[in-house]
């Protein structure tokens, strides 16, 4: 085919104005990244480990931050009264599926705010009994996570405590006076000391400018051990805690491997940032169509025992040969 100057102008003229034009049509066919609604109870410096393990749960979806999802982050900051508002906030977004992380209280804040969105939480309580979903195998609704039962073994954990340090019979236990498992956690704990013959001195902190007192209150009652029941709020806290603990040199047990890690003496409870990456896991899935009532509430497989021989060393107590066979990691 022939062109003539004027023709051959013209063309180049309509072929330069539509080269121009297609990056930004091209750019509107694009579908927008699918956006992420992350909440938590507590504060991101301290959930780093945890935040992590959520992000590798999505990468095995095949998603990943900034490059194919965005996520909204909203933090409490351990001020579990602004939960309400910051879920509020991260459905007026809007998000296609919600992370409720940080404790039951953030999931039944969410629960409360919407019953269309989706949402996967972690909750160491039982969610059927929270009224999250219907049962674990079949949740129904707009809600799936992960049941990490930490609140259920706080009996497993003070019998670890006593074969540590069999001589103790005034053993302290520190409870959150919020939470929704107080009573069933008192009642396991007081039902265990009963059994080895130990008496028990309960200790409530439901905010940072209690731990000081509660650990006078401790020294004052003459404690031989201690027990740091599970808690969201605990957990965010566990750098205060294990030092605490190590300068009134008190042998101590908590829920998760991240307070051995921090310095603590030793630990019995769930992989916490596996189980945030099953909570990274189903978000990604329900990305991809699945549904949340189709999506059984996942549990731990096993529990593990950390305990930290450096901590024990610097208190002046021997771990027992058998208890630290029975060990699954044992930090020096």
């Amino acid at each position: 085919m022939q062109f003539s100057h004027l023709q051959r102008r013209d063309f180049i003229t309509l072929l330069g104005g539509a080269a121009a034009s297609w990056p930004l049509a091209a750019h509107a066919q694009q579908p927008a990244k699918p956006v992420i609604g992350f909440i938590s109870s507590r504060s991101p410096d301290e959930s780093a480990p945890d935040v992590a393990g959520f992000q590798q749960g999505l990468a095995q979806t095949g998603y990943v931050e900034h490059q194919n999802v965005a996520i909204e982050w909203r933090w409490a900051e351990n001020r579990y009264e602004r939960l309400p508002a910051l879920a509020a906030d991260l459905i007026a977004q809007p998000v296609a599926v919600i992370a409720a992380v940080g404790g039951p209280v953030t999931a039944l804040a969410v629960k409360a705010a919407t019953k269309s969105i989706p949402f996967v939480f972690i909750s160491g309580v039982d969610p059927v009994k929270l009224g999250l979903v219907a049962n674990f195998a079949k949740p129904g609704g707009n809600a799936t996570g992960v049941n990490m039962f930490t609140t259920a073994v706080e009996a497993k954990r003070l019998g670890l405590l006593h074969e540590l340090v069999p001589a103790a019979n005034q053993i302290a236990v520190i409870v959150n006076p919020n939470s929704p498992e107080l009573d069933s956690q008192l009642m396991d704990v007081q039902t265990a000391a009963r059994a080895i013959g130990g008496k028990l001195s309960i200790l409530r902190v439901g905010t940072e400018s209690e731990f000081d007192t509660a650990f006078a209150t401790l020294a004052q009652a003459a404690a031989q051990a201690l027990l740091v029941t599970a808690d969201p709020f605990f957990n965010s806290q566990r750098e205060r805690i294990v030092t605490l603990a190590a300068r009134h040199k008190i042998p101590a047990i908590y829920e998760a491997r991240g307070y051995a890690v921090a310095g603590g003496l030793m630990s019995y409870g769930p992989n916490v940032p596996d189980m945030y990456r099953q909570v990274g896991v189903y978000a990604g899935q329900i990305l991809k169509g699945v549904k949340p009532a189709d999506l059984p509430v996942v549990q731990p497989t096993a529990l593990e025992l950390v305990i930290n021989l450096k901590e024990a060393k610097a208190i002046g107590l021997d771990v027992p040969a058998q208890l630290l066979a029975r060990a699954d990691e044992a930090i020096e």
